[in-house]
């Protein structure tokens, strides 16, 4: 069990966490090669900053993220993985992330990436 991180702020909540939550949200706020104790961890949706919104551009963070969660499918916590793309909001993109964990539960996310 890990202490479970509030994924507006980023804070310890004082709650414990028995799910992917805490792996998913890491894994897409991480830097990819930013993390001492692995450097593998972390997505690069943090290079589409500068990007504008294209399709291009939303193709690209679809496979950042499934790149940064496909450990989690290879060591078996999760077992299947979708990733949409919307823009609801100019200057956003919002990834819909939806994790099937290996004891069948299924977990919803949504994560904001800013672009031009």
């Amino acid at each position: 069990m890990d202490a479970y991180l509030c994924h507006a702020s980023g804070d310890y909540t004082g709650k414990r966490c028995t799910d992917l939550h805490n792996a998913v949200w890491l894994r897409l706020r991480i830097r990819k090669g930013s993390y001492w104790a692995d450097p593998l961890m972390g997505s690069r949706l943090h290079t589409l900053a500068r990007a504008k919104d294209t399709p291009q551009t939303r193709i690209l963070a679809r496979q950042y993220a499934e790149q940064a969660l496909q450990p989690l499918l290879d060591d078996k916590r999760a077992t299947a993985l979708s990733v949409d793309v919307s823009a609801p909001d100019t200057g956003w993109l919002k990834l819909t992330i939806t994790v099937t964990q290996a004891g069948g539960d299924v977990l919803t996310f949504t994560h904001p990436v800013k672009v031009i």
